[in-house]
């Protein structure tokens, strides 16, 4: 089964180690809420603020998640010390679109999806699958790798903080963006596909891809 989407609006943001021209003050102006926000939830509000998506349905993908949040948990039990609240609720995989849902007041359905390499793969066969029923849906990837001693294990990805979204709906018109022979030397092969479709777009023309399910 193959689905056409047309890529109605796209943006991408990505550093070697941590993005720091967010508008999240300007976007977020509690301090409160700012505050608790995870460095991802910060890049998926930039990112939906870019491409003026507030209200509809969202895929999110992200392979290792909010590792930071992980991160301070796993040292927390390993030198015997009580668990912050915040990085456990921060811990689950769905938290940066549930804050940037909860402050557009998006009661739409969310769906987090998990794959490995082949997550922003994934993220596009279910946006696909679910753009079927006609309405305008945000896919979205996310990876924040950005944490202690990452140098340690880390020896090909040269960007540790990316993020990509892309607004997408169903449409009969032919694809012009190919998603074979995809080039990826720097990013998380998690974020691969979403990211070379938001590479390839633009404003002034239309943008549609051809999905294989």
């Amino acid at each position: 089964m193959k689905i056409n989407l047309e890529i109605l609006d796209a943006s991408y943001i990505f550093d070697e180690k941590e993005i720091t021209n967010l508008k999240t003050k300007e976007l977020v102006p509690k301090m409160i809420i700012r505050r608790r926000l995870t460095r991802a939830s910060k890049l998926i509000i930039e990112l939906m603020s870019n491409i003026n998506f507030k209200e509809g349905r969202i895929i999110f993908g992200t392979s290792y998640g909010e590792l930071l949040a992980t991160s301070k948990i796993l040292n927390a039990i390993s030198n015997n010390e009580i668990l912050s609240p915040t990085d456990f609720q921060n811990s689950v995989y769905n938290t940066p679109v549930s804050y940037a849902s909860i402050l557009s007041n998006n009661t739409n359905e969310i769906l987090t999806i998990s794959s490995g390499e082949e997550t922003s793969l994934k993220v596009l066969k279910v946006g696909a699958v679910k753009a079927l029923d006609g309405d305008e849906i945000l896919l979205t990837c996310t990876e924040t790798l950005n944490i202690n001693n990452i140098e340690e294990v880390n020896s090909c990805i040269k960007y540790l903080e990316s993020a990509v979204a892309l607004k997408v709906r169903v449409t009969n018109e032919n694809a012009n963006i190919d998603l074979k022979n995809i080039q990826n030397e720097n990013y998380p092969k998690s974020i691969e596909h979403i990211l070379h479709v938001a590479k390839n777009f633009q404003k002034d023309k239309k943008n549609i891809i051809e999905v294989n399910i």
